[in-house]
């Protein structure tokens, strides 16, 4: 049994590698998928304890288990939000293959599916991207988005506080990419190509009325009934995509919210990446289209992603 570390994740995982693997395994037969989250109210922050496991029979098994702790970068130095461990087991015994940092394979798995969605929806030109986010996951998206959209010029950096925000696009500017802080967040979006999210928000951040046209909405924080990125109008005026309609349906208040009152309905979800990527749907993306794409996550995305570093790792070290 292979146990492999951050250090080799990171290495392993080239964006254009990981998408292209993302995409072939959606082109393949469909794993069989659970989610249990344990829930906790912090006084006003919210705590979760996330078990997933995935099975595709006779391929390959894997589970991640998941702590998420949004007040950890303001308490502990060096410790993120989002910390886990993912198990691989061999699909035909049962064996187990590799152990698996978790923490760096979520980074890097949840970027390259959001890239993957840009890539497939957003427009071929975009330049400018805006990131509602300022935690660990931040440079992840910015590189990935990059990776899928090498027009990507300039970046936005928005976040609840303004020293965060300066912080991360600070360390993007170390890094040679021309990022600037924003105050206002809708006047950051009304400039965007691409306004990607990724909070803890359990109120609207994002206001449809300010997507221009042809922008591309990639939301990624919500993954509670209780949470949502975006407001009903953005999923009333897009063209609505997700990863998989297991998790970012109903399990996510991006969309289960306004599904629940009646806002939208399932039917409105255009296609997955199951689809997308499987089926061919065509998506036949006009300029001024505005699409959304919902970042469910999820235990078949863990599990595509673990399969990819492991054959990696292992053809590496034969």
């Amino acid at each position: 049994m292979q146990v492999i570390s951050a250090e080799h994740v990171y290495r392993i995982c080239a964006w254009g590698d990981l998408m292209g693997a993302l995409a072939k395994a959606h082109a393949g037969p469909k794993p069989l998928v659970e989610r249990t989250a344990i829930v906790h109210d912090n006084d006003g922050v919210t705590e979760t304890y996330i078990n997933i496991p995935a099975w595709i029979p006779g391929t390959a098994f894997a589970s991640k288990i998941t702590t998420v702790l949004p007040r950890n970068p303001a308490r502990f130095d060096g410790i993120p939000a989002i910390q886990a461990l993912v198990t691989l087991f061999d699909g035909d015994t049962g064996s187990p293959r590799a152990v698996i940092d978790g923490t760096s394979l979520t980074y890097v798995k949840t970027a390259a599916d959001s890239a993957l969605g840009s890539q497939l929806l957003s427009l071929p030109d975009a330049n400018v991207l805006t990131l509602v986010a300022t935690g660990g996951l931040a440079p992840f998206i910015v590189a990935a988005h990059q990776a899928a959209r090498p027009s990507i010029n300039k970046v936005i950096v928005w976040g609840r506080r303004a020293e965060q925000a300066a912080r991360v696009a600070g360390d993007l500017r170390g890094c040679g990419i021309d990022a600037e802080p924003a105050e206002d967040l809708e006047q950051a979006v009304r400039q965007a190509d691409i306004v990607s999210c990724a909070t803890s928000s359990t109120q609207p951040l994002v206001k449809g009325n300010w997507l221009k046209s042809g922008a591309h909405l990639d939301l990624i924080g919500s993954y509670t009934p209780q949470m949502r990125e975006c407001d009903d109008r953005a999923v009333m005026r897009a063209r609505l995509f997700v990863d998989s309609r297991w998790f970012a349906v109903e399990k996510a208040g991006d969309l289960g919210i306004p599904m629940s009152q009646g806002v939208i309905t399932a039917d409105d979800v255009e296609a997955d990446l199951f689809d997308l990527c499987g089926k061919g749907y065509p998506v036949n993306r006009q300029p001024q289209d505005i699409t959304l794409f919902k970042n469910g996550g999820g235990a078949h995305l863990d599990l595509f992603t673990a399969m990819f570093i492991a054959d990696r790792y292992e053809a590496e070290n034969v």
